[in-house]
């Protein structure tokens, strides 16, 4: 059967999916000119094309797989995987890397910005190099990891990074302008879940994106506070700057990256497991792609734009199953990757963040967070429903933190002096365990939901062995840092070792975090030993 690539639903599927780039590349340009005082020409004019480059290719090589396996299937209606910039990746380079850095060359060095900026750079460049290496060499585990942990792991990471990232932080700017914003949210969800057509047959986002989008610019004409349109702004047109990445300048200032590359490696570990939990998410859809290609795309996408001067790592988007619901087929990822790669390299992409009003396009990522949430539940055996909860807690943990985490780091805060330090003992304990539970929770999601799962099933030396594994990534930090920035480190070496090593104060709460979870191993392995374990497994799944 000829493959129907190109279908009406991909014009809401490329709204979601593009503005969801588009908004990746303005907040990397607005985190650092904004919280650093980096500068903007510097950002616009080196960092943000190669970033585009990097989804220009994993989307056009994503619209290729989507071919390929409609031939290889016969199926006319894949749906192919969506690529873009990791968010987490976002936050946590601008945040915990290229904003310090810059702070750093400044004023520790003495450098003038420009210099400190292309030192910046270059660090960014070497973090999302050796992540695009690090992602290229874990790809072919991708299909064993797919077999052995069960969807109750993978699909319920995806609902906690759904609820508590794609759906709840667009509610915020959404209902800021409660008006368009309440407009466009009905709208979506009226059309995209309610399946209720709108006059005209006009896809559900477009509609949203006008009716509200005109909202808005009517409540700017009239004056109403909180809304005016948006400011003149200065476009570097064709920048070129980027394109000296190619002279490898940057291979130079590989001392002055490594403290920062044990920031950079768990983002990119994430994304790993992501890719994974995304190819899972699709073949529950229907569209069984390959584990090891998908993987091996986005650490492909990752490494070119990090030697094309890109600071923020991509990976495979967990929206599939959303917009293979909305009707979109492949050509919205050939859509997305041509205005995103244009809009980056040419210059135009300020203008479309400016012009396009956020709560006119927000509610498409809360669709998509509630479809990939109830596509976990639906495609997991009923029995495991209560570790695809359990798989959102830490994810919850994320969010209660996001808050106080921006308001210890604001400027106004730091210049009073205030910090977790200063908050009572009690206070200041439960907020460092929150920081704990988030740090690294995708990790912790799938592990705690596949530790569960195999519980219910009275695998209880497969939960055993989970719970090890949680101790031993928990000593290394890729679970659990209470570092900025998820940070690893090694237990305990030499003074030499620096940063690299846990800091003493932090010690005992790890030491204890670890020692749970393998008491909690030797418990599972002895109660295994046991001769009765409970009902069978077919009693719980009719219960």
């Amino acid at each position: 059967m000829k493959y129907r690539w190109a279908q009406p639903g991909d014009v809401n599927a490329f709204f979601g999916l593009m503005l969801d780039n588009l908004a990746g590349l303005l907040l990397m340009v607005g985190l650092l000119s904004g919280g650093f005082g980096f500068p903007v020409d510097f950002a616009v004019g080196a960092m943000v094309p190669g970033t585009a480059l990097g989804v220009l290719i994993g989307d056009l090589a994503f619209f290729w797989l989507a071919f390929r396996l409609a031939k290889r299937t016969g199926n006319p209606d894949v749906t192919a995987m969506p690529l873009g910039l990791d968010t987490p990746s976002t936050f946590g380079m601008v945040l915990f890397i290229l904003g310090p850095s810059f702070t750093d060359g400044v004023n520790n060095l003495g450098l003038a910005p420009e210099q400190a900026a292309l030192r910046t750079w270059h660090i960014g460049i070497w973090c999302i190099v050796i992540s695009g290496i690090l992602k290229l060499a874990l790809s072919p585990t991708g299909e064993w990891v797919r077999r052995v942990v069960p969807r109750a792991g993978l699909l319920g990471s995806l609902a906690a990074i759904a609820l508590a990232i794609i759906s709840f932080f667009p509610l915020v700017e959404i209902l800021g302008h409660p008006l368009p914003g309440m407009i466009a949210l009905v709208i979506v969800l009226m059309t995209l879940i309610g399946r209720l057509p709108v006059p005209g047959r006009v896809p559900g986002t477009l509609a949203a994106l006008i009716v509200a989008g005109g909202m808005y610019y009517l409540m700017c004409a009239i004056g109403v506070d909180g809304y005016e349109f948006p400011k003149a702004m200065t476009v570097t047109w064709m920048p070129t700057a980027w394109l000296d990445s190619y002279s490898f300048g940057w291979v130079s200032r590989f001392t002055d990256a490594l403290p920062y590359v044990p920031i950079a490696l768990p983002f990119a570990l994430a994304t790993v497991v992501g890719g994974i939990d995304c190819t899972e998410s699709a073949a529950a859809a229907g569209d069984k792609f390959d584990t090891r290609t998908v993987l091996g795309i986005e650490a492909v996408a990752t490494l070119a734009a990090g030697f094309s001067g890109g600071v923020i790592q991509t990976t495979p988007y967990i929206g599939h199953p959303a917009y293979k619901a909305m009707g979109g087929r492949a050509a919205y990822t050939l859509a997305t990757a041509l205005v995103i790669g244009s809009a980056g390299m040419i210059g135009y992409f300020a203008f479309l963040n400016a012009w396009i009003p956020k709560p006119a396009v927000y509610p498409i990522l809360v669709f998509i967070g509630l479809e990939i949430t109830a596509q976990s539940f639906l495609a997991t055996p009923k029995r495991h429903f209560p570790a695809v909860a359990f798989a959102c807690v830490p994810a919850l943990a994320f969010l209660a933190g996001s808050l106080p985490g921006q308001i210890f780091g604001d400027a106004a805060t730091l210049e009073a002096g205030l910090g977790p330090q200063t908050l009572d003992p009690l206070l200041g304990k439960n907020l460092q365990v929150v920081t704990m539970l988030s740090s690294g929770f995708i990790l912790t999601s799938l592990l705690w939901a596949w530790m569960l799962a195999a519980g219910i099933d009275r695998k209880l030396k497969v939960a055993a062995a989970v719970m090890a594994l949680c101790g031993t990534l928990t000593l290394f930090g890729l679970m659990h840092s209470p570092l900025p920035g998820s940070q690893l480190f090694v237990p305990f070496g030499p003074e030499s070792w620096g940063e690299l090593v846990l800091a003493p104060q932090y010690r005992s709460t790890i030491y204890e975090f670890v020692a749970g979870y393998f008491v909690a191993a030797g418990m599972l392995w002895g109660w295994s030993l046991m001769p009765t374990r409970g009902d069978d497994i077919d009693s719980i799944e009719h219960a």
